[in-house]
């Protein structure tokens, strides 16, 4: 069985077991993007469920992070992590002073550094390909795109898209975010506001759950692609927008830059330049998703899951059923 390779998220929960739950969803998503990306590394995750209103000092992060450490060592290489939501290239240091098992250290300490542009760099080649779908073209210039959430990966697509001439709409829920939005020249809304914007394709980047029932019926767009992990509250969503003619690339084929990138880089040891062109090769990956999905009259989520399936079951990797997933309640920091 391959290693288990993904992100720690160290996040708030209102109780430890909805980050156990967060870490099952996350690690199922993880085995299916690793698949689809045609990487043999499985698919794991990590999280640190945080007591609601817990914040954390230097020293006591520096324990939590030693904690993770310490439960890693313990998996004897099973599996090894990288930076998500709420950690950083510096805390996979903190972590690799304890266990080897390790990506996306900073670069003066071996690593391959900030996955982020990576990510964000996936998504936008995503993005051309659905463009190209809808418009006969993978120019973004002109493009009305909703961005959601204004993180690491989420503002730097939204400056990738700049670059390329797109018109924008953005939001987070931090409103100090909001300065990136007059650095854009876009339009700052509600987060409400921006999933129900009139746009040609909505970019979901903040956490996941996002479309529902009830939010699925309410957007204005002709697509949905983004780097966020989980984005269907439950699966049959993106039944309800093929139903709409709205286009739905599954999360885990649209964020998978990062984990390319560091897979490609510190396993695989490729240089910089082909691991960056294995990532653009999400544009190919995706123009063959919606190809099929076209083809066999399935959505683009069926025929990524078949893909995955497929993948799985011909390699002596994890299968779809046997996700790695580790969830560490808050205590720990203690």
């Amino acid at each position: 069985m391959g290693r288990r390779t993904d992100g720690l998220r160290l996040w708030h929960c209102p109780d430890w077991r909805d980050g156990l739950t967060d870490a099952l969803r996350l690690s199922a998503a993880m085995t299916s993007k690793f698949a689809v990306a045609g990487l043999p590394s499985g698919g794991g995750k990590a999280v640190v469920a945080l007591p609601e209103g817990r914040e954390l000092d230097t020293d006591r992060r520096r324990d939590v992070l030693r904690d993770v450490a310490d439960v890693i060592a313990s998996l004897s290489g099973a599996y090894a992590t990288g930076p998500d939501v709420g950690t950083s290239p510096a805390d996979m240091a903190v972590i690799g002073e304890t266990t080897p098992h390790v990506f996306c250290k900073p670069a003066d300490l071996g690593g391959s550094g900030d996955s982020s542009p990576h990510t964000a760099q996936g998504a936008l080649a995503a993005l051309r390909a659905v463009s190209r779908r809808l418009y006969g073209t993978s120019s973004l210039g002109g493009r009305s795109f909703a961005v959601i959430g204004l993180g690491r990966v989420g503002a730097g697509l939204a400056r990738l898209l700049a670059a390329e001439g797109a018109i924008l709409t953005v939001t987070d829920i931090d409103p100090d975010k909001q300065k990136i939005s007059d650095e854009l020249g876009a339009v700052w809304r509600s987060p409400d506001e921006t999933l129900a914007a009139d746009v040609d394709i909505v970019v979901p980047a903040a956490l996941g759950s996002m479309l529902t029932s009830r939010t699925a019926a309410d957007l204005r767009c002709r697509a949905v692609v983004g780097p966020a992990n989980n984005q269907l509250a439950t699966p049959d969503v993106a039944d309800l927008l093929h139903q709409r003619d709205i286009i739905w690339v599954p999360d885990y084929v649209a964020s998978a830059g990062g984990v390319i990138n560091a897979i490609s880089t510190e396993l695989h040891r490729v240089s910089a330049d082909e691991a960056r062109a294995r990532v653009r090769a999400i544009e190919d990956t995706v123009d063959d998703l919606l190809e099929t999905a076209q083809r066999c009259g399935q959505t683009p989520a069926q025929a990524a899951s078949e893909l995955a399936r497929r993948r799985l079951n011909g390699t002596s990797g994890p299968t779809g059923t046997n996700h790695g997933a580790v969830a560490v309640p808050g205590s720990v920091a203690r």
